[in-house]
């Protein structure tokens, strides 16, 4: 359900990127969030809504930790990734770092290229290995 809840965010966040589409208007047009069971699409937006508010803050995060990396350079799936996985770190979850950051890499495995899981790995492992993971820091 969580991982679910996760890879329909991150398709969110992808399409409000790109598009600038709302998340309340992709929550009502989005067929797989419509079909999904009620605890994965509420996880799913409260995911997307709260990377969306919090995004100022987990880029100048982001782009701190990947060190020779402009976000416009990253691919974009891969900075969603990021930006998700960071938010849950960070702001929206009582699940282990550990856990979160597997997650995302394998929905890296997934949604990215063949080289965004190791990618994705490499800065939250960064990330965590800096103590840069205080919740609601």
């Amino acid at each position: 359900m969580r991982r679910r809840g996760r890879e329909l965010a991150l398709q969110m966040l992808y399409q409000h990127e790109i598009a600038g589409t709302d998340v309340d208007a992709m929550a009502s047009s989005f067929e797989e969030l419509a079909v999904a069971p009620e605890a994965t699409r509420e996880f799913a937006l409260s995911l997307a809504r709260g990377v969306i508010a919090k995004l100022p803050d987990l880029d100048l995060r982001l782009v701190d930790q990947a060190d020779n990396w402009r976000l416009e350079r990253m691919a974009a799936v891969d900075r969603n990734i990021l930006r998700l996985a960071l938010y849950e770190l960070l702001f929206a979850s009582d699940t282990p770092p550990a856990v979160v950051i597997d997650e995302a890499v394998e929905i890296a495995k997934r949604f990215g290229s063949e080289r965004s899981s190791q990618f994705v790995n490499g800065v939250l492992d960064g990330f965590l290995h800096r103590g840069k993971v205080a919740r609601g820091a």
